[in-house]
């Protein structure tokens, strides 16, 4: 069985490894796989010993699922499911209500005010609020320490919006910091700006899928996160790679069906016309992933990580640690 294509030579300047960062927000479209991508890499952490907090924004749990299969919901408050690795959903309310809580100092009043009706059909109607209150509860969870004064996490790995959201959840500390001049509210978005826009701290980690709608809307999020946001891109995560399967010439396969024997009984083994035409499929769909491989690389200027497709799918850490060593590893960058 051939091997894909060796990749193109790793550009001279390899990116920073992925764990030396202190925060990784993981996006991409609906269906690359970016949740996934954002499990291998903290269990990648992990398995470094690293402290890690995983942190998934949206509405529903589908980390804890990956990790620990079985396991009941986290919460906003969050478990450790693996040694060395904790997992949480940042609920807005619950960040507001914990915000509000740190600002006023009365628990019960803060209670009362996000159980009137009136302030929620407000904050309903109010654009942006969840988006930063969910980066500013990402800024503290990094600015936290421990009894001893080191940071609590050593990597916060985020599941990001997909495209469509993305980069209007990271644009609106700018936003706010631009349009108020002074106050808590400025001194708080200038602080969440000031994490997500620095590159030692901060890296922004696009998954696509070698197909051409994933690669559109992933070379104009670089492009737009590039002129608009400023925050550090080095690699595009490149997921459910196809290999090639099959002999590189179908000639070959013929001739390979043609010395079996015909007394040989197979059960199931579809026909030799069956197995020629199902290589043909999957070489074609193999160099088609190929040339929107190399479309990204070229639109984007950045290196690659080429991850495989998975045709058992991700069952829990067994086969999400496939993944986490492709995520990590040197010879994974590719252009």
């Amino acid at each position: 069985m051939d091997r894909p294509p060796p990749p193109a030579p790793a550009p001279s300047s390899a990116p920073t490894p992925l764990l030396d960062r202190r925060l990784v927000i993981v996006t991409g479209k609906g269906g690359t796989g970016k949740t996934t991508i954002a499990a291998a890499l903290a269990l990648a952490a992990s398995r470094a010993g690293k402290r890690v907090l995983a942190a998934e924004t949206g509405p529903d749990e589908h980390l804890a699922r990956l990790l620990a299969p079985g396991s009941p919901p986290v919460g906003y408050l969050g478990r450790e499911l693996l040694p060395g690795l904790r997992v949480m959903r940042i609920d807005p309310f619950e960040a507001l209500s914990e915000y509000l809580g740190l600002q006023i100092g009365a628990p019960r009043l803060v209670r009362r005010m996000l159980s009137n009706r009136a302030f929620h059909q407000l904050m309903a109607a109010s654009p942006g609020w969840r988006e930063l209150i969910t980066l500013g509860k990402l800024w503290h969870l990094e600015q936290m320490t421990d009894g001893q004064g080191r940071p609590s996490w050593d990597l916060i790995v985020v599941d990001a919006p997909a495209t469509g959201h993305g980069v209007a959840f990271l644009n609106v500390p700018s936003v706010v910091a631009s349009a108020v001049r002074s106050g808590p509210l400025r001194r708080h978005s200038q602080a969440v700006e000031d994490l997500l826009k620095d590159p030692a701290r901060t890296l922004l980690l696009p998954v696509t899928l070698p197909e051409e709608l994933p690669t559109r809307e992933t070379t104009e999020l670089v492009k737009r996160l590039r002129d608009e946001a400023g925050i550090a891109i080095d690699r595009v995560v490149v997921n459910c790679i196809v290999p090639q399967p099959f002999p590189t010439g179908l000639a070959e396969l013929d001739a390979a069906l043609a010395r079996l024997s015909p007394q040989l009984r197979c059960g199931e083994l579809p026909s030799a016309g069956a197995l020629t035409h199902c290589a043909s499929f999957l070489r074609g769909r193999h160099d088609l992933s190929l040339t929107h491989i190399d479309l990204v690389g070229e639109l984007t200027g950045l290196p690659l990580v080429h991850l495989p497709f998975l045709a058992t799918g991700v069952t829990g850490p067994d086969t999400l640690e496939i993944l986490s060593r492709g995520l990590v590893a040197a010879e994974a960058y590719a252009r």
